[in-house]
């Protein structure tokens, strides 16, 4: 190709009726050396470790890359022989080019390659030595990468992922035990802090200093009665509590309770087949109520929740507080008890509070215009299927009201009891739930 000055000197030669065209031709070569991109000299002297100068050959490798200036560098890779250590080359920038942009640089002497390294290249108008550009093995360089987001449905088996998670649960809460409610959701362990949490996620008091059950153990007891093969009843000095925490032994061998003997209280009654034999040995271990800590066999009252509650002055019914019993943790034989205070702001109408287990409603009472406050208390015995309620209610200037009947609400789901307000007509007045408090009495067999 010509350069700029011998286009010139041949456009004199051939006269000036071809000017037009070597201009427009100048213009062109100016054009395409303005389009090369901008580029970082490199050149340093290097070594072996042995300090005499390398001999060899770079082998420089690079995947394309949109460089700083947008100009296209297209993969390829230069091969340049170091001749007495000199190392001269120019390189387009990487550090201004697109995420991922670098060089990888393999030395080779005596026919093997000895080791490789990465270049980062940034812009400069001075020579950079080896030591500038050189990064360690996979270290990656340049502009922060572009990052759109993605949806689920763009990542094969996301979706069914996140869907077989166990989710949050109604009755979730924090700094609590975390529970597996039947419906498979996380839900917060209900009871006091100080309580202990069973297998099946229910909670009680527990035993030792908190306060719980502190039982006695009877271990290797003699059995009392006469042992001449007829006589089947034998006394234990306390009655076994649990029961099942009675173990029975005849001359070493355990006795199965159901199939080797019957026990009712303290009193044990050998079954046909297992009658003792005289010169047998009965010994037995169990566990007993403690007879000096009465409060030792009770279980506790739990809180489930007690709060205030918020205000309306709307017509149509509004929850202004609400409960929400974890799945399961109500068994047969327990009792909820549900209490509250309502408020009323202002003389001009009446409002109506209302009180709903699960879905059903349970109390609903309706003042009249000048009445400043409502309270009451519910109780639901949990029954071997649905629940049996009571309720009451009275405020300052009505009377007293009662209220009984039955319940079907599925306990083995998470329950919710609302509690719920309106006024009877559109007025500035309100109606706010003070307090709440709904208490859990576990059901509990006195051994």
């Amino acid at each position: 190709m010509l350069g700029f000055e011998q286009m010139l000197g041949f456009k004199q030669r051939l006269g000036f009726r071809h000017t037009g065209v070597l201009l427009a031709a100048a213009v062109m070569i100016a054009g395409q050396a303005a389009a090369q991109p901008a580029l970082t000299g490199i050149q340093d002297i290097l070594y072996r470790a042995d300090g005499t100068r390398f001999n060899g050959t770079m082998f420089i490798r690079w995947n394309s890359f949109l460089a700083g200036d947008t100009s296209n560098v297209a993969t390829a890779n230069l091969t340049l022989p170091i001749v007495n250590g000199v190392l001269s080359v120019r390189l387009v920038p990487t550090t201004t080019a697109t995420a991922g942009a670098q060089y990888t640089v393999t030395y080779n002497s005596g026919g093997r390659n000895q080791f490789t390294e990465i270049w980062a290249v940034p812009p400069s108008a001075v020579r950079l030595r080896v030591r500038d550009i050189r990064l360690s093995t996979g270290t990656v360089v340049g502009p922060a990468p572009v990052t759109t987001s993605v949806q689920i449905g763009d990542v094969v088996g996301l979706s069914d992922a996140l869907a077989s998670r166990p989710t949050q649960g109604a009755g979730f809460g924090l700094g609590r035990t975390a529970v597996i409610s039947s419906s498979g959701q996380i839900d917060a362990a209900a009871g006091r802090l100080g309580d202990c949490v069973r297998v099946d996620g229910s909670s009680g008091t527990c035993g030792g200093a908190s306060g719980g059950i502190v039982p006695l153990f009877s271990d290797a007891e003699p059995m009392s009665g006469t042992l001449n093969g007829v006589n089947t009843t034998f006394s234990l000095v306390h009655a076994p509590s649990p029961i099942d925490s009675l173990n029975v032994f005849r001359n070493g061998l355990w006795m199965k309770h159901g199939y080797d003997y019957s026990i009712a209280g303290a009193t044990v009654t050998f079954l046909p087949g297992a009658v003792p034999q005289t010169g047998d040995q009965l010994l037995a271990s169990y566990r007993y109520a403690n007879p000096s800590d009465p409060l030792g066999t009770l279980t506790a009252a739990q809180v489930v929740c007690s709060s205030a509650g918020s205000s309306t002055s709307a017509t149509a019914s509004t929850q202004l507080g609400a409960c929400t019993i974890p799945s399961a943790l109500l068994n047969t034989g327990d009792r909820i008890e549900v209490q509250f205070h309502y408020g009323h702001t202002g003389t001009a109408t009446a409002f109506t509070g209302e009180v709903r287990w699960g879905s059903a409603t349970a109390l609903t009472r309706t003042s009249v215009t000048a009445e400043t406050a409502l309270a009451g208390r519910l109780s639901f015995a949990i029954l071997g299927s649905g629940q049996s309620f009571d309720a009451q209610s009275w405020g300052n200037s009505f009377a007293l009201a009662n209220a009984v009947g039955l319940m079907t609400a599925d306990t083995s789901q998470n329950l919710t009891i609302s509690l719920r307000g309106q006024m009877a007509a559109a007025t500035a007045d309100s109606v706010n739930l003070r307090n709440f408090t709904v208490i859990r009495y576990p059901a509990q067999s006195n051994p």
